[in-house]
């Protein structure tokens, strides 16, 4: 990349960086508010070669139509290994919960876990683990890319996840069942909603 750097490179690469998930050229032309759509595919071109150039761990990988910075599949192993936080039985209850029932209301988790499903969601998106996406009263939960990459999980489908929980880790379907009877029709007033994250595509496979 030549020393004096478009300004659009390097602000595509800050939103693919926090973004936690693929994006689109139509999605980061919005966030970026340009207009010319073939300016941004031209930036992100020069970002994946710039990245290509570099001794580094990371890269900008084209998933379908979707453009991601994520690690190199040669450097995921190693990044797995390194834990990055030591996550407390509740919370990491709360995300195994999350992960296999997903999409799931987080309604259903205060369901299972008590009032401190709030507090856990809160924490769990703020390790950009978990995405929360308003649905009517609630928030509809789902894990995400980083979640994958940290467990090593290659792919955010959900039945893939599902699969890795039960053959990996041992979950079977009666230790994580929600109890019986519907779901209240509102939560309490104190749900703590937590600090936005962006979504995740939840059929996006990683790419390698």
């Amino acid at each position: 990349m030549p020393a004096k750097v478009d300004e659009l490179v390097l602000r595509i690469e800050a939103v693919l960086f926090a973004a936690g998930k693929p994006q689109s050229v139509k999605e980061l032309a919005e966030t970026l508010g340009a207009e010319d759509h073939r300016s941004v595919q031209r930036a992100l071109r020069m970002l994946a070669r710039a990245y290509e150039g570099r001794q580094t761990a990371l890269e900008v990988a084209h998933v379908g139509d979707r453009y991601a910075l994520q690690l190199r599949a040669d450097f995921v192993e190693t990044a797995h290994a390194v834990t990055p936080v030591d996550l407390p039985p509740r919370t990491l209850k709360a995300l195994t919960l999350i992960a296999y029932h997903q999409p799931m209301r987080q309604s259903l988790l205060a369901r299972m876990i008590g009032e401190a499903a709030y507090e856990e969601v809160s924490k769990l998106r703020g390790l950009r683990l978990v995405q929360a996406d308003p649905v009517g009263a609630t928030l509809e939960l789902r894990t995400t890319r980083v979640f994958a990459e940290y467990f090593g999980i290659p792919s955010t489908r959900p039945e893939e996840i599902r699969r890795f929980l039960t053959q990996k880790l041992g979950v079977t379907a009666a230790a994580v069942a929600p109890p019986e009877g519907p779901e209240p029709a509102v939560e309490p007033t104190d749900a703590a909603p937590g600090p936005e994250t962006p979504p995740v595509a939840p059929d996006a496979p990683l790419a390698s």
